[in-house]
Formats: structure tokens, C-alpha cells, sequence
């Protein structure tokens, strides 16, 4: 007889917070290692904290390839569980490691010919080019390391374990943050890197992380079974996981694209892009733990979609709203309470803390309408529709904030340039109702 899956079977509220709270400390874990990062590299100099803001667009976008690629592949094997169709949840699983290798190269070679020219391109500061060329080069030619681990949370995930994948995080984000000051500073036995210990701190921490995650994958008996030998590419299984993954991962790095672009409106002024850097730090201790939960409410989602469970699916989507509602309520007052302190974690000057603490205090509006839209996102992808995220995310990330930022610039200067975030979320709103009542009418309504 075949064990009933608890996502089938379990309370909605009990398991949405067992599926999510692993992957929400993940989450906010790898949020606090990207500060502590950013704090220490601060602790340089200024220029040294804007020569990792101007890389953080490729970090966002390579990790927005693997996280994508991971979701596709955590869609289809939620659905082919719930579906009964077990053997081509392994197919989904096995193809999910090929693919995180073809991506590695991607980036590698982009790093190996590119970072000085994509250095070059934001600054005319021999110290930013140099070190900034120097951190691309390390994260995108040892981005493997990322790739493999992103893809074995994933698909762990998917069977509904979240404790392991957290574990996996947890391991290599504890490397990163310790391993951080001793090579930034050169403490004791280790030499004085820079903002290149951050870079090289960061690769032992995801390398610790894949040989964790893969531990688990291999050593332990999962409801999926990922093929090493005999393996056969089958396009038919890649299209199924395209179809949310290319959509998810467009989405996921809208907001490099985003950054690339208000980098450049801001390129005027290093201080403003340091306040932008630091926002996204900031924030992600806010965001993360609502990404988690996404990463909880998808495979319930998925399963319960697979197995034509439609008050099971809403009830999902319901209560996970609420959650997301909650947390960005925190965040949004934590935010327009404490801005001076949240700057200053980062060695902000005067002139920083005059144009970044309003800047705070306006973008985080964005933050609770953002939690509607992160769920909404999330039953899109739960149900094949990875093109209603990416449009949605288009709206939210893209071409709502970029025209926003440079109309507003031009109309008020920085003091207004950060009212676009809010008002981008209204349009992603308007957006995000009208296609889930779609959604829900013509594919959920009628499962029954």
C-alpha cells in the first residue's frame, strides 16, 4: 500500500508552517550572510561597498538561473507526485543536475572574458574596476558550486522534505559569515584579501553547502531517485520544465535587469548607488523569509493541483497570503522606525544617511501589496503558468520602477526616485487580480 503524502493529507495551516519554517530560516540565513558581507566590505571604504553593489546585478542574475531552473524542476516533480506518476518525477530530478552544469558554463566563461569590461562600463575608478572584475571573476567561474546546491534543495523540497535543504543552507551560510572577516581583514593565520576574501569566503561557503546537500540527496532514501548512470536526455521532460522554469527564471532576474538599469540612472552618484545596494540587503531580511515561504506553498500547491484538490490548493494560497501579509507588516514598520540604525550597519556617511534614511522610509511601502503579489506568483507557477509570473514580475520589477525612476528623477531628483517601488506595486496588483480570477475560473474551479 502506498503512503499517503502529507500534502495530500495534513491540516493546511500545521503544514504550510512545517513545509516553510526550514526554508524561511534558510532563507532569512542566506539574507543575513549578504549583509554581513556587504557590512564587512563597508568597513573598507565606501568605494569598496559600491564595487559590490555594482556586481550585485550579476549575482542576482545568476542566482536567478539557478533558482529559476530549480523551481521548474521542483513544479514538475510536485505535479508528477501528485499525478502518481512517479517514474517521470525521477526523470524531472535527473535532468535538473545536466542543467545546473550547462548553466555553470554559461557564467563561467561570461566571467572569465567579461568582468572588466562590465566593471568599466559603471566606473571610472581604478580601485572599483579592479576588485569589482576581480569578485565577478570568482563567484561565475566556481558558480557551480551554487548551481548543483540550488537544484538539490529543490528537489528535495518538492518531495515536501524542507528540514534537509535548510540544513543545506544553514551549513554553508555559517562558512560564509565566519570565514568573511578573516579573509576580508586577514585575521590570524589568514591573509588580507579585501573585498576578494568576501568573494572567495562566499564560494567556500556554497562549495560546503553542494557537498552537504548532495550527502543527503544520495545517502538517504527520498521519493525521487536521481539517475547517474543509464541517463538518456529526454526533450519532452526539458520542455515540462521550461515551461515554468524559463518563465521563473526571467522573473527571478527581472530584478538584475532592474538593477543594471537604475545603477546606471544613478551612476551620477556613488553614494546613491551604495543606499541602493544597501536597501537590497535590507530588505532581503524582510523579503527572504516570504520566499520561503513561497518555496513551502509551491509543492502544496503543485501536489494538491496534480491531485484535482481544489479547497486544499485555495486554502494554500489563502493562508499563505496571510503569512506574507504578516511578515512584511513587520518589515515595513521596522523600516520606518529605524532607518538611521539600519544605514549605519553599513559605515554610512552623513551625506549617505540624508539620502538614504527617506529613501527607506519610502520604498517600503512597497512591502505589504509585494506580499499579495509573491503568492500570487506562487499559484501561477504551482499551476504550469510560469508566464502569468514572469509578466507579473515583469510589471512589478521592471517596467514599472525603471520608466518610474528616471520620469521621477528627472521631475524631482532622488528625493522622488524612490516613490517608484510603491507604485509599481499598485500596477502589479491591478495585474495579479485580474489573472488569478482567470486562473481560478477556468482551471481551478473546475477540478471538482
Amino acid at each position: 500500500m502506498t503512503e499517503e503524502n502529507k500534502m495530500g493529507t495534513m491540516p493546511i495551516g500545521r503544514l504550510m508552517l512545517t513545509m516553510s519554517w526550514p526554508a524561511m530560516l534558510s532563507m532569512l540565513i542566506q539574507a543575513l550572510y549578504n549583509v554581513v558581507d556587504s557590512i564587512f566590505v563597508a568597513m573598507i571604504s565606501e568605494s569598496a561597498l559600491t564595487a559590490v553593489t555594482l556586481i550585485f546585478p550579476i549575482q542576482m542574475l545568476l542566482i536567478s538561473v539557478a533558482i529559476g531552473t530549480g523551481v521548474g524542476v521542483n513544479s514538475l516533480i510536485a505535479r508528477r507526485l501528485g499525478a502518481k506518476r512517479l517514474e517521470e518525477a525521477d526523470l524531472a530530478a535527473s535532468h535538473g543536475f545536466r542543467i545546473a552544469f550547462i548553466n555553470w558554463i554559461v557564467f563561467a566563461v561570461f566571467g572569465m572574458l567579461f568582468s572588466h569590461t562590465y566593471m568599466a562600463a559603471y566606473s571610472n575608478s581604478p580601485y572599483i574596476v579592479e576588485n569589482g572584475a576581480l569578485y565577478l571573476m570568482i563567484i561565475t567561474f566556481f558558480s557551480l558550486f551554487v548551481f548543483i546546491q540550488v537544484n538539490t534543495e529543490k528537489v528535495l523540497q518538492a518531495t515536501g522534505n524542507m528540514l534537509m535543504p535548510m540544513l543545506c543552507s544553514l551549513s554553508g551560510a555559517i562558512i560564509n559569515i565566519v570565514f568573511d572577516p578573516l579573509l576580508i581583514f586577514g585575521i590570524g593565520i589568514f591573509p588580507e584579501m579585501g573585498v576578494v576574501g568576501a568573494a572567495v569566503a562566499t564560494i567556500f561557503g556554497q562549495f560546503v553547502s553542494m557537498c552537504f546537500g548532495l550527502t543527503l540527496l544520495f545517502k538517504h532514501k527520498h521519493q525521487v531517485t536521481v539517475k547517474i548512470k543509464g541517463f538518456k536526455f529526454n526533450w519532452e521532460t526539458v520542455k515540462d520544465i521550461y515551461n515554468v522554469a524559463f518563465p521563473a527564471m526571467l522573473m527571478q532576474s527581472i530584478g538584475s535587469v532592474m538593477l543594471f538599469c537604475i545603477n546606471g540612472i544613478l551612476s551620477f552618484s556613488q553614494t546613491a548607488v551604495a543606499v541602493l545596494g544597501s536597501y537590497f540587503r535590507l530588505q532581503s531580511f524582510i523579503f527572504m523569509p516570504v520566499f520561503g515561504l513561497n518555496q513551502g506553498a509551491m509543492p502544496i500547491m503543485g501536489y494538491n493541483f496534480g491531485a484535482r484538490n481544489k479547497e486544499r490548493l485555495m486554502k494554500a494560497y489563502k493562508v499563505g497570503i496571510m503569512i506574507a501579509m504578516a511578515i512584511m507588516s513587520i518589515g515595513t514598520i521596522i523600516f520606518l522606525a529605524f532607518p538611521v540604525q539600519l544605514l549605519k550597519l553599513f559605515s554610512a556617511s552623513d551625506y549617505m544617511l540624508e539620502i538614504g534614511v527617506p529613501a527607506l522610509r519610502i520604498i517600503c511601502l512597497c512591502f505589504i501589496p509585494a506580499a499579495f503579489g509573491i503568492l500570487t506568483s506562487t499559484i501561477f507557477q504551482a499551476t504550469g503558468h510560469g508566464i502569468l509570473s514572469m509578466w507579473q514580475a515583469l510589471i512589478r520589477q521592471l517596467i514599472g520602477i525603471v520608466p518610474l525612476v528616471w520620469v521621477l528623477i528627472k521631475i524631482g531628483g532622488l528625493s522622488l526616485v524612490w516613490w517608484a517601488w510603491p507604485l509599481a506595486e499598485i500596477l502589479g496588483i491591478i495585474y495579479s487580480v485580474i489573472f488569478v480570477k482567470r486562473l481560478y475560473k477556468n482551471e481551478i474551479e473546475p477540478l471538482g
